[in-house]
């Protein structure tokens, strides 16, 4: 039921970016053929007598698409995607993403709502042995950890987690002023290898109102997608190898894992990865919305469009990569779990 329930996860990701190039090609009347969730042999298929659009489910819950005409080759129909302004193009190839990170939003605004208790960024008391208690001081605002702005609990976790495995800067505010404390240490973990730093302070909690909602499900989410251009930077830097990723094996075994626990988490990780599906495919990697918004740049650069085989070659190559990358993922997982 678990597993069943991280597909149904990934299947809300895959359709709301699908139904986000779909709405914006209506919008722009883009002619349609096929609206899909998922890749592979048609399970359902029906058309549509007014439109002629094919909305079907596919049998492998690993992607989806909205077939445009003219969106991968020479159409004489006059709405073909390739004969409408390259701004109207760029927007429905953008729209995919935003409406991930939109969704993302949405549910992060949901979570913070439904949580008992908002805590906030001011010390409260500290636990015995505390080693940050030699600097920071009961009462203290934290207002930056190691030069990065600190608004809540959850960017205070992360900065601490992130920055906290050494002697750290941090700026506080304390009776009116505004005070930066060098070298503050806090107590360490080690997980999977790589060394984190832990708050070990307690905090205030806030009063649970529309300002504190508002602010807290906006900074919450911008700092889910912080996390993700994090990330991506960990792994250009080698902080973090190709071992340490996870494809959809591994989403879903910590899905499943986790929704049998804490349905907060489970949530929370939903909106990592609906930001990072946002994220990633904006990116300008080939077969991704990304390259073809890329392609449209030069496009406009150049006043004419890009050589029509030569972009497929390029989609091509970024598509057998990126599988190739899927499939040693994938196999990965699978031993991880197995072993």
């Amino acid at each position: 039921m678990y597993i069943i329930l991280a597909i149904l996860l990934f299947g809300l990701l895959i359709f709301i970016h699908e139904l986000g190039h779909y709405i914006t090609a209506r919008i722009f009347n883009v002619a349609i053929t096929e609206f899909s969730i998922g890749m592979g042999p048609k399970l359902i298929s029906k058309t549509s007598k007014k439109t002629g659009i094919a909305y079907s489910i596919r049998a492998l819950p690993i992607g989806g698409f909205v077939s445009m005409v003219g969106e991968d080759e020479e159409s004489d129909n006059e709405n073909a995607f390739h004969k409408k302004p390259i701004w109207q193009r760029l927007i429905v190839c953008a729209a995919g993403s935003v409406s991930n990170v939109l969704l993302g939003f949405v549910v992060m605004f949901i979570l913070v709502i439904s949580t008992p208790q908002i805590g906030t960024v001011q010390v409260a008391s500290f636990p015995e042995g505390a080693t940050s208690s030699a600097l920071i001081k009961v009462d203290d605002i934290i207002k930056e950890v190691d030069g990065h702005n600190v608004h809540t609990l959850g960017e205070l976790n992360y900065f601490i987690n992130r920055y906290g495995s050494e002697p750290v800067q941090i700026t506080v505010q304390r009776a009116g002023n505004e005070i930066t404390l060098e070298n503050v240490v806090f107590p360490t973990t080690v997980q999977s290898g790589h060394i984190f730093g832990l708050r070990d302070f307690y905090v205030h909690v806030a009063e649970k109102n529309f300002p504190t909602i508002l602010k807290n499900g906006f900074f919450q989410a911008t700092l889910t997608i912080r996390t993700v251009f994090d990330s991506i930077w960990d792994l250009i830097t080698g902080t973090y190898g190709v071992e340490d990723l996870s494809g959809p094996v591994g989403v879903v075994n910590v899905i499943s894992t986790t929704a049998k626990t804490d349905a907060y988490q489970l949530w929370s990780i939903f909106v990592l990865l609906a930001m990072n599906l946002g994220i990633m495919n904006l990116l300008p990697i080939p077969a991704l919305d990304g390259g073809r918004m890329l392609m449209l740049l030069i496009e406009a650069i150049i006043k004419r469009p890009v050589n029509k085989t030569v972009e497929g070659y390029i989609n091509l190559i970024g598509m057998i990569l990126l599988f190739g990358l899927m499939i040693f993922i994938t196999v990965k997982d699978v031993f991880q779990i197995i072993l």
